[in-house]
């Protein structure tokens, strides 16, 4: 237990978080005589107070500085813990929800995948559809981020924790000297660009309650909506231009952001290769959907399929979820390669999920340095990205990131599959999971959802989002029997 006490003193603080977090749906509520009041008045009460037990007896216990091993230790128990509290409210308030709907509702806004169970949402209170859409933000950046910038007590040792949330593989990359500054930093970044986004949705037609959970959702790339047909329920452009704008914006790597405002430059974009590969690969997918859907007489015009592409396109390859129309029953050409896009597109250190960009062009890189010293076996090829050299460690750990992706993809869809789900849901449902893309296809289509799914089913997808969400390796090394040793 001692030796666990800096741990669970941060987990107590960072549930107190939670439960404060728990606030603005209740907030909803009260201002809208909302139904909800009752649920997240006592779910945000037990939160906070779980959350302060666990922080002043742990507190007591013992004093030390996280290490490397502690901060793997808190992220995943942040992770597995934080649903548990994010569902409760989904169960006081929507009867008849089991605990493991609920758990996988609560995971996949935290772990910005944009999964559901749930059918008829815009009949559910506001507060619900608020607390759905809001544990998105707030899990987009990562709460753990949030705690590393406000909570004093995890000192140096901070940078164990923002090491394992961070995504991405240059985790060792500081934009300041301090990691607090840095996670105050990028959550300013976050929140300010947050707000463009609302005040957009605001200016594109929506309410300002549609604009405050769709925005939420999107910066968060978590796909989350208050109504059934996502966003093909307000059938507009310009609402639709808006979240394609947001949703790119919120696949870049924010650190970029913060460095543009240090900087005054927006030369900083332009030279990161990863942003681009990022841009030029949207461009090139959305152009090519669009002529694919004319040719094969989709839509009667090229304009009417460059719509419908660019938000299809964007929304999955971002890994966000949104929809506008049931791409499912497009040409298998289209579905099929936006989420092969949603593997891969976004970027280290954007709120989307998948590889990322850049340990696609590490390996990419690392593969044609490996084809030049085979026809040069003496020459000198060192693997660069940005100009810059990348360590040796950095590649194995690409590579190792890769072994382990495929390996779980492939796990997780044969037991799937002996569970008794068809191919492609269960490929799809896979891939959607670990990426946190929310949609696949088959039963999980756009135009269904999880809820068909048995309870083991749903389990499965829970565990694969998380994975995903904390990018594997920072949950499997707790697996390693030298993680364990002293």
């Amino acid at each position: 237990m001692y030796f666990l006490a800096p741990v669970l003193t941060v987990l107590g603080g960072v549930l107190m978080l939670f439960g404060l977090a728990m606030c603005v749906p209740l907030g909803f509520a009260l201002a809208g005589e909302d139904a909800g009041i009752r649920a997240f008045a006592v779910s945000a009460t037990v939160t906070f107070v779980m959350g302060a037990a666990v922080f002043g007896v742990c507190r007591r216990l013992h004093r030390r500085e996280l290490q490397p091993r502690d901060g793997f230790l808190l992220v995943a128990l942040v992770w597995s813990v934080l649903p548990a509290f994010g569902a409760l409210p989904l169960m006081l308030q929507l009867p008849g929800l089991t605990f493991t709907d609920a758990f996988f509702e609560a995971s996949s806004g935290l772990t910005t995948t944009g999964s559901t169970v749930l059918t008829g949402l815009e009949r559910l209170p506001t507060s619900v559809n608020v607390w759905r859409c809001f544990m998105v933000l707030i899990g987009g950046m990562g709460i753990l981020v949030l705690a590393v910038a406000i909570l004093p007590l995890l000192g140096v040792g901070g940078s164990q924790v923002f090491k394992a949330e961070t995504p991405g593989p240059m985790k060792d990359d500081k934009l300041t000297p301090r990691i607090a500054e840095t996670a105050r930093g990028l959550w300013t970044v976050y929140f300010v660009s947050a707000l463009a986004c609302l005040l957009a949705y605001r200016w594109a037609g929506m309410s300002w309650v549609d604009a405050f959970m769709h925005m939420c959702s999107t910066m968060g790339l978590g796909g989350f909506a208050a109504y059934d047909a996502s966003f093909g329920a307000f059938n507009s452009p310009l609402i639709e231009g808006v979240a394609i704008f947001f949703m790119l914006w919120a696949g870049v790597n924010f650190a970029l952001y913060f460095m543009v405002w240090r900087k005054r430059s927006l030369a900083v974009l332009w030279r990161d290769l990863e942003t681009r590969w990022f841009f030029g690969v949207m461009a090139g997918a959305v152009g090519l959907v669009a002529v694919f859907l004319t040719v094969h007489g989709v839509y009667l015009s090229f304009m009417e399929s460059l719509r419908h592409a660019a938000f299809s396109v964007v929304s999955i390859a971002t890994t966000t979820g949104f929809a506008t129309v049931d791409y499912a029953q497009w040409p298998a050409f289209a579905p099929a390669l936006m989420l092969f896009l949603c593997c891969f597109a976004t970027c280290a250190g954007s709120t989307g999920g998948g590889i990322k960009m850049a340990r696609v062009l590490l390996l990419a890189k690392a593969a044609r340095s490996e084809l030049i010293r085979i026809v040069h076996p003496r020459a000198v090829t060192p693997v660069t990205l940005g100009g810059a050299a990348v360590d040796a460690r950095v590649l194995q750990s690409v590579l190792a990131f890769m072994l382990i992706y495929g390996s779980v993809v492939v796990a997780a869809t044969l037991v799937l599959l002996l569970s008794g789900l068809d191919m492609i849901t269960a490929f799809t449902a896979v891939l959607a999971s670990i990426n946190n893309t929310g949609p696949g296809l088959g039963e999980v289509g756009p135009a269904g959802n999880y809820q068909g799914l048995s309870d083991f089913q749903t389990w499965v997808c829970s565990a694969v989002m998380l994975l995903g969400r904390l990018e594997l390796l920072s949950v499997l090394v707790l697996l390693t029997p030298s993680f364990w040793r002293r």
